[in-house]
């Protein structure tokens, strides 16, 4: 599944938000795309919504070393 939103540039201020056992949907996300030290993060990015409105947000993802990041989704547009 495409995100519904597509991100322009690089991520930036990215910080971990849960790592291990505080990653509530682990169970799910070790199903979906495999074993791994799952994290989950955000960060602020530009991005381009649907409509073509650019635009920048706070977005967060889950991420694991080996699988990458995955399910990003937009949590506050900024301006």
């Amino acid at each position: 599944m495409s995100p519904r939103f597509k991100i322009l540039g690089e991520i930036r201020d990215i910080e971990t938000i849960a790592s291990g056992r505080g990653v509530y949907i682990r169970r799910h996300l070790e199903r979906i795309y495999g074993r791994g030290r799952w994290r989950k993060m955000k960060g602020i990015a530009l991005v381009e919504l649907p409509d073509g409105t650019i635009c920048e947000a706070e977005i967060h993802w889950y991420e694991a070393h080996g699988i990458g990041r995955r399910d990003f989704k937009i949590k506050k547009v900024i301006r």
